[in-house]
């Protein structure tokens, strides 16, 4: 056990600045291997914990800080460039990515406990990933059950499927079911992220003797963000996969047998409008079609979530379980998840470190506050429907696990909470 803590831990810097770099010493000494790099170089690196100088740059182009974040598979901590302290928007987008946040000049103790916490949790979460990300598939919801149904459809067919769903959704492991699923499940998953990349090295990866389609060949493709593959490719995709021929440049030609999946945030048939989406691709991906509720609309799967993912981090950390206040509750309930579950993931690791065995607090989640909704004036009736909603999301945030106590604290019997429930799309 003591040579495990000995081991050094790797710490990747990205986009240091001299304030940066002069906090290398003192964290080498804390027994951190420090590495700088760019942004770019960080995709191919190896770490343990990532450190990001967050600049305004990032904020308003932020694809490529989400693509390194999401692959890492680790905690990152931002460093926040004074210059971007008043980006709208700062906020949500750090709760949403990153461990914690520090301004530049940084606090070097309060750093280093930061680093070490983060740290115990991408241990956790490392150990997570191994044992499967089933839990993004919880539910009780009713859009959560509908899309069970059609994963049990669609799972052993061999037709493509295009998955819609917003950032942090789990499009990815929806991809992955529907593999495991199928006939192919012995043989190779592999995906691709079609955005990343120059259209040269995004057409090298996908069709070469060593690309995409050859690594899936018996397999199953899964295509990401293939809304953003570049225009020039879609019709060399789509020949492929009409023919079932992979020919390269050297007139060598392999036969393909694979299943082909793809995910995107926006609507192909307005790409397609636009002018910006091949027509043909687009009609053959979407042969078949399942769309993701985001989060926000699944009010009774936030708190089934939040506690499996507490219940997850005690187990692998061999502490005892703990619970959420009853404002961490009503804070849950009423943010908008912009990241999806990955969001709420991200947020109940960080709030269960911080909380160090006692209840998870809305600070401890970085849910500072939980304020309602500004709703513009309405009728009597209007306001009656959302007081109802409220009180529904709340007994669901408190009681997700029994909903026949939930209905007797609402005073009401469980058919009348069952029918409310499906009255407001909660179940």
């Amino acid at each position: 056990m003591e040579a495990l803590s000995l081991a050094p831990r790797r710490l990747l810097l990205v986009d240091p600045c001299d304030q940066c770099r002069r906090l290398q010493p003192h964290l080498e000494e804390a027994g951190w291997l420090v590495s700088s790099q760019s942004l770019d170089q960080a995709q191919a690196a190896s770490y343990d914990i990532g450190l990001l100088r967050l600049r305004t740059e990032h904020l308003l182009r932020p694809e490529g800080v989400k693509h390194l974040i999401s692959r890492s598979g680790t905690e990152w901590i931002a460093l926040v460039d004074p210059l971007a302290e008043d980006v709208q928007g700062l906020d949500e987008f750090i709760g949403e990515w990153f461990f914690d946040a520090l301004a530049l000049p940084v606090d070097l103790p309060r750093l280093q406990g930061l680093l070490g916490r983060a740290f115990g949790i991408a241990r956790l979460r490392g150990i997570g990933t191994r044992r499967g990300d089933q839990h993004e598939l919880l539910g009780q919801s009713r859009p959560l059950r509908e899309l069970r149904k059609q994963l049990a459809r669609l799972g052993p067919s061999d037709r493509p499927v295009l998955i819609l769903g917003e950032s942090g959704s789990g499009k990815e492991l929806v991809a992955r079911t529907l593999h495991r699923m199928s006939r192919r499940v012995g043989q190779p998953f592999v995906s691709f992220n079609c955005g990343m990349l120059p259209e040269a090295e995004t057409a090298n990866l996908l069709f070469s003797h060593q690309g995409k389609l050859v690594a899936a060949n018996g397999g199953t493709l899964f295509l990401d963000a293939i809304h953003d593959l570049p225009q020039g490719q879609h019709e060399r995709l789509l020949n492929c996969l009409r023919s079932k021929v992979l020919r390269h440049a050297d007139g060598e030609s392999l036969a393909l047998d694979l299943r082909v999946l793809a995910s995107s945030r926006e609507d192909l048939e307005e790409r397609v409008e636009q002018g910006t989406f091949h027509p043909g691709l687009r009609q053959w991906l979407e042969q078949n079609r399942l769309t993701i509720t985001p989060l926000r609309k699944r009010q009774g799967d936030i708190a089934l979530l939040a506690s499996y993912f507490v219940e997850l981090y005690s187990l692998e950390a061999g502490r005892r379980s703990t619970h959420f206040s009853e404002e961490a509750l009503a804070a849950m309930v009423r943010h908008r998840w912009p990241g999806n579950v990955r969001e709420l993931a991200s947020r109940v690791r960080r709030g269960y470190a911080l909380a160090e065995g006692g209840p998870i607090e809305a600070d401890d989640l970085g849910l500072h506050s939980a304020p309602v909704d500004a709703v513009p004036l309405g009728t009597l009736e209007d306001y009656k429907r959302r007081a109802e909603y409220q009180a529904l999301c709340d007994a669901l945030a408190h009681y997700s696990s029994n909903l026949s106590h939930a209905a007797k604290v609402l005073g009401v019997s469980r058919p009348t909470f069952y029918r409310l429930l499906h009255k407001h799309q909660l179940l």
